[in-house]
């Protein structure tokens, strides 16, 4: 054990030089504070409010996260909002210009409405394909991937590669409508006194094709006679090549109540997903899957079914019968008497037509019938003008709603496997079961079911907006459908002739593909989802500034100082030390002779 030396009057010196350091030290913190601002420079630093400062830090490094992607997602929302908008704009001006030349009936604007409707389909191609900071907004999570292809690719496919694009498929969609008679798939025949008429005796051609015999009536003196039989629905089996795996897809087309027809496209699932809507179970065997699909069809009517192979699915048709419609002459008819036949289209509309006795007619003429010498030959007469009615009918609703079909179709189509287009079997009498690899897919995106949850910002501690979007959402597919249902079509014939018939009908089918009806996806509700998405990260925003704000308000006094109080405790400190100094300096001087003198 060491004592060191003392020696009288050392005490009062040691506490002289403590209370110097003391002072010294508290000035170069000051000192240090001014400059820099904050209380400390370790956390240490700040005692009891460390806890604190760590805390309200933190919470400030969370909300600038926030409010930074914020920033990054609304650019994305707005250039989304402005695509949405533009196609808005096209399929407007699209369909007012339809209606235009439909009511003025001038027949040297058909061809310019086509090339109008062929530059705003390229217009929304190229709406659909942009960038945000090097994502494609409407590819989903696919956002490396350009999502849709060019308007020529659509229109016409791409040869090199052997793939057929929208005309192709509007060419055999029509060819199988109109049938081998091109009069709509109907057979017709002539008794003694009566003209019969009997749907195609194909099951599954009656299902897809052509026209169906809906009702028949007559009126005037009742020399005319007209009536329906109805038919029958057929039975329909499915089977599969190979038992689906887990996550296998098949495209099923079911018949809806007003004879139009509905795409439903479900997912091969195990256990209880199964059960889930969107879903079949797969079972233990491939019969017993087959059964679980048909079970989960809930009893629709199915018209046609498509897959990939494996798992390859099939539909057979057995049963059923064709509607067929009867007209008879008894005695002469009177002039104006009429017979009136119903048509139904697969698109869902309907076509009827009338036909007018008349003492004299042309006989080429689609409306009316000459009234013979006798009742036979007034038979032949009406068999012939029926005949050209419904070829007529065929040439003009029905194409024109083999062309609709046909645009829906095809953007219906998918890049998952077994989702593209619906193609004609090879014999015309239905739909190929297995998906073709010879038809362009429009869409190159991600295929979520739920688009929006495709692209997410996390705004907040518990907020999340759903930003994403896809080019293949139903109101977009149906605007491309009614543009390209225009622009894949010419109305001029060889000899320079306008199709004005064909074109109305076109044009009515391609301005309803454009409205969207009672229950259908619209582009305003698209345009809804992101103005609340751009409102929702608007408040959060808000409130990410204010809470930053706030916590930036608790960090005053416990990270930062006040200059202006620090500066005047500096400027006190600094003459409280150099009074001691001074002190210090002159009783370091004083001695027992000094004080003798």
């Amino acid at each position: 054990m060491t004592i060191t030396s003392f020696a009288a009057g050392t005490y009062r010196f040691d506490r002289q030089s403590a209370s110097l350091v003391s002072m010294k030290s508290q000035l170069d913190g000051l000192a240090r504070q001014l400059s820099t601002g904050r209380t400390a420079e370790t956390y240490g630093g700040l005692g009891v409010g460390r806890t604190t400062s760590l805390s309200a830090h933190a919470a400030i490094s969370a909300q600038d996260g926030y409010l930074a992607a914020i920033t990054s997602a609304e650019t994305r929302v707005k250039l989304t909002s402005a695509s949405l908008t533009q196609l808005k704009s096209l399929s407007d001006s699209t369909r007012s210009n339809l209606t235009g030349i439909v009511a003025s009936r001038n027949e040297a604007l058909p061809a310019t409405t086509v090339q109008l409707a062929a530059n705003n389909l390229s217009a929304a191609v190229d709406a659909l394909n942009q960038q945000a900071g090097g994502v494609y907004v409407f590819s989903g999570r696919a956002t490396d991937t350009e999502p849709v292809v060019s308007q020529d690719a659509i229109l016409n496919g791409v040869p090199a590669e052997g793939l057929d694009g929208l005309r192709t498929l509007i060419a055999e969609q029509k060819a199988a409508d109109l049938g081998p008679l091109g009069n709509g798939r109907l057979t017709q025949g002539i008794g003694t006194r009566s003209v019969g008429l009997w749907e195609d005796s194909s099951a599954e051609a009656r299902a897809n094709f052509g026209f169906t015999l809906m009702a028949a009536s007559s009126s005037g003196s009742g020399a005319l006679g007209a009536s329906v039989a109805a038919g029958a629905k057929p039975d329909v089996s499915l089977s599969f090549a190979e038992q689906p795996a887990e996550g296998s897809q098949v495209r099923i087309v079911v018949q809806l109540a007003d004879g139009s027809q509905k795409t439903l496209d479900l997912t091969a699932r195990a256990g209880e997903a199964g059960n889930a809507a969107g879903a079949f179970s797969i079972g233990a065997t491939r019969e017993e899957t087959a059964a679980n699909l048909k079970r989960a069809l809930g009893g629709a009517d199915i018209a046609s079914v498509q897959s990939a192979n494996p798992p390859g699915i099939a539909a057979a048709f057995t049963g059923g019968q064709p509607a067929s419609a009867s007209f008879t002459v008894g005695n002469n008819p009177a002039a104006g008497d009429t017979i009136t036949l119903k048509l139904g289209l697969h698109d869902g509309t309907t076509k009827t037509i009338t036909l007018t006795a008349a003492a004299t007619a042309d006989p080429t003429s689609a409306t009316t019938f000459a009234i013979g010498a006798t009742p036979e030959e007034t038979t032949a007469n009406l068999s012939r003008t029926l005949q050209s009615a419904l070829t007529s009918a065929a040439n003009t609703e029905l194409s024109a709603s083999s062309t609709a079909r046909a645009a829906l179709n095809f953007f219906e189509g998918s890049p998952a496997a077994g989702l593209s287009p619906r193609r004609v079997a090879a014999d015309g009498n239905g739909y190929a079961e297995a998906a073709s690899a010879k038809t362009v897919i429009w869409y190159k995106g991600d295929t979520a079911s739920d688009p929006r949850a495709s692209a997410t910002v996390q705004a907040g501690a518990s907020r999340t907006v759903a930003i994403g979007a896809q080019a293949n959402e139903e109101a977009i597919r149906r605007t491309l459908a009614g543009l390209a249902a225009v622009a894949a079509e010419s109305f001029t014939t060889a000899t320079g002739t306008v199709d004005t018939a064909r074109f109305e009908a076109v044009s009515g089918r391609a301005a309803s593909l454009l409205t969207a009806s009672e229950g259908q996806q619209s582009l305003e509700q698209l345009g809804t989802d992101f103005g609340l998405a751009a409102s929702s990260m608007a408040n959060a925003k808000s409130v990410a500034n204010t809470t930053k704000a706030t916590l930036q308000d608790s960090l005053d006094g416990v990270d930062t100082v006040s200059t202006e109080e620090v500066a005047a405790k500096l400027l006190s400190l600094q003459t409280q030390l150099q009074a001691s100094y001074k002190v210090t300096s002159i009783l370091s001087e004083m001695s027992l002779v000094n004080y003798l003198r």
